[in-house]
C-alpha cells in the first residue's frame, strides 16, 4: 500500500521541539514578535525538567493516541520546523511521508548532526541512521549560523536543502546586564558547559596542571548530561586540584547563573564542535577571556564577527584578557547578536 499526502494545508508553521531550556524562551520570543496563533508547537520531552506554558497552541506530546493529531498537523501545516532531530517518531514519521521533507526546515542541534561520528553497534541503530541519512538529504531547509556545519550536513549525509544562517534562540543572542563581578583576587576559571564527553574535561586539567600553584579556581558545570561522566570528572577534579576545584552538580535559577558568569575570568570549551555557544556569547558579551577548540565550527563564526577568542589546542595561559581586546569582543558581540538582528533574520523565514 503506498501511502499518499494528506490533501489538507493551511498557512500555520508547524515546530516539532525536543524540550530543552532554551525552548520555552524561544516560544516567548515567538509569542512577543509574530502572529502567534499560525505557530502550533508540540513539545517532546521531560515537561518537568524545562517548564513551558502548555496552550491550544502549545502541546505536549506524552500518549501514543496524539500520534494521529501530530501526523495530521504534519500534513496541514505550511512549514515544518524541526528544533533538532533526535526523535525516533519523527524520525519514522517523515520517512514514511516523503512529500513533507521539502517543506521541513532543520534547526541543527549539533549532537544530532554529530550523531554521524558514532558507533552504530546495533542493528537498530545502523537502521535508525539509514532512515536519519534519507531524511537530511532530501530536506528543504539547513537552519544553522555556521556554514561549517551545514557543509558538514552536506559531505556527511548529501544533504541538499537551502542554507539559512540564523542563530535561532535568545540564548545564543546578546543582552545587557546590569551585573558586575564581586571583587576577587583568584582567577576563576570555568571549564565546559554540562556533563557531556564531548567536553574533554580531563585534557584540560591536565593543560591547567602547571597553574594549579597559582591563585586560581576551577568550575566546572556538571549539572546535566552523562552523570556518570560526571563523577569521573568530579574525582579528577577533586584528585588533581584539591579544594580549587568546584563542581556546579545543580542548575541554577538565571539570575544566580549569570552572576556565576560574570564572576568567570576565562573560560574554556574544549567540544570538537559546534556547543556551548550561548555560554561563550554571554561570557564574550561580559568581555571574558573565551578559548575553544579549533576543531569547532563556532571558530569560523567569531572569525568572521571580529570576535577575539583563544585556541585550546595551543598553549593555554591563565593571562586575563587585555582592556582592548576586551572592549573589542564586546563592542562585536552587540553589534552582530541582538535580539532585534535575531528577530529579523527569523522574519525572513519562520512564517
Amino acid at each position: 500500500m503506498r501511502l499518499e499526502p494528506i490533501a489538507i494545508q493551511s498557512d500555520k508553521t508547524l515546530h516539532i521541539c525536543r524540550l530543552d531550556k532554551f525552548i520555552p524562551p524561544f516560544i516567548d520570543l515567538v509569542k512577543e514578535n509574530f502572529s502567534f496563533s499560525k505557530h502550533d508547537f508540540l513539545l517532546f520531552g521531560n515537561l518537568q525538567a524545562f517548564p513551558t506554558k502548555l496552550d491550544k497552541n502549545v502541546i505536549h506530546i506524552t500518549h501514543a493516541y496524539q500520534i494521529f493529531e501530530l501526523i495530521l498537523k504534519l500534513n496541514n501545516s505550511k512549514k515544518i520546523i524541526l528544533h533538532s532531530l533526535f526523535n525516533p517518531i519523527i524520525v519514522l514519521l517523515l520517512f514514511l511521508q516523503p512529500w513533507l521533507l521539502k517543506k521541513c526546515y532543520w534547526i541543527m542541534w549539533g549532537g544530532d548532526l554529530y550523531y554521524f561520528q558514532a558507533p552504530k553497534i546495533t542493528f537498530k541503530a545502523r537502521i535508525y541512521e539509514k532512515l536519519r541519512k534519507h531524511i537530511i538529504k532530501n530536506l528543504g531547509f539547513l537552519v544553522n549560523g555556521t556554514t561549517g556545519d551545514v557543509l558538514l550536513a552536506r559531505k556527511w549525509y548529501g544533504a541538499t536543502g537551502a542554507h539559512i544562517k540564523c542563530f535561532n534562540y535568545p540564548s545564543n543572542i546578546y543582552k545587557h546586564y546590569d551585573v558586575g563581578s564581586e571583587p576577587h583576587s583568584t582567577i576563576n576559571i570555568q571549564v565546559g558547559n554540562s556533563a557531556d564527553p564531548s567536553n574533554e574535561h580531563l585534557l584540560i586539567f591536565e593543560k591547567l596542571i602547571p597553574f594549579k600553584g597559582r591563585n586560581i579556581q576551577l568550575f566546572v558545570p556538571l549539572s546535566y548530561g552523562d552523570m556518570k561522566y560526571a563523577s569521573l570528572v568530579m574525582n579528577k577534579g577533586y584528585e588533581l586540584f584539591g579544594d580549587k576545584f568546584h563542581p556546579l552538580k545543580e542548575l541554577m535559577p538565571f539570575n544566580e547563573y549569570l552572576a556565576f558568569l560574570a564572576s568567570i575570568d576565562i573560560a574554556i570549551f574544549n567540544h570538537k564542535r559546534q556547543q556551548a555557544f550561548g555560554n561563550a556569547i554571554t561570557l564574550l558579551g561580559l568581555g571574558k577571556k573565551v578559548y575553544i577548540n579549533s576543531e569547532s565550527t563556532l571558530g569560523d563564526v567569531f572569525k568572521e564577527y571580529d570576535i577575539k577568542v583563544f585556541d585550546t589546542n595551543e598553549n593555554l595561559t591563565i593571562d586575563l584578557l587585555d582592556s582592548t581586546t576586551q572592549r573589542l569582543n564586546i563592542q562585536s558581540v552587540k553589534n552582530s547578536f541582538s535580539k532585534d538582528s535575531l528577530v529579523e533574520t527569523l522574519k525572513t523565514w519562520i512564517e
